[in-house]
């Protein structure tokens, strides 16, 4: 391969330091790391935190304010995916990779996880009779959340588990949850 060619494929490689502070390239494969049930639910409940943080305050800003059914759960997915993203993010770039490359990973890592989770979270909590329009006073409405989330978190687990056994999904971040 000549000068120019090895150049522009580099250019295209997400250079990761790894824990040691050692830097290689990474052609756009993730490791394929050992998908084990415990991995998938660690996984799934980390991608689950930022989802119910977007999710609980989209929710109640929502409710609050008296959106209707629709924009409230629009408002919930949105900030879902900015909080799943951002935390996933947040431990990225304590890895000392730029943020352009964090937004990426992030993006690979979990839009498939968040995008499952809040169609079958909100579909929950619209399946509730009166669930939405209960208030945020009224135990309905925090117990169909409360049981939204960990109907997401289990019907979730093993498409993450399914997802990080090819090196997809999860995996796509796992090599920095060790690098500090």
């Amino acid at each position: 391969m000549d000068l120019h060619n090895h150049q522009q494929h580099d250019s295209a490689a997400v250079h990761v330091v790894g824990p040691a502070g050692d830097a290689h390239a990474h052609h756009g494969q993730a490791e394929k790391p050992t998908a084990t049930w415990a991995m998938a639910a660690a996984a799934t409940l980390h991608c689950l935190t930022g989802c119910a943080i977007g999710e609980v305050l989209g929710m109640v800003i929502g409710t609050g304010i008296g959106l209707h059914n629709g924009a409230t759960v629009v408002l919930s997915i949105a900030l879902a995916f900015v909080f799943g993203y951002g935390l996933t993010m947040r431990g990225v770039l304590r890895a000392g990779v730029d943020v352009r490359t964090a937004l990426k990973v992030a993006l690979a890592a979990d839009t498939i996880s968040i995008a499952v989770m809040e169609l079958l979270d909100n579909a929950f909590m619209l399946a509730v009779p009166g669930a939405m329009d209960a208030g945020l006073t009224s135990r309905l409405f925090w117990t169909a959340l409360a049981a939204s989330l960990l109907v997401a978190f289990l019907l979730t687990t093993p498409i993450n588990r399914w997802l990080i056994s090819r090196g997809k999904g999860h995996a796509v971040v796992h090599q920095y949850h060790h690098a500090h």
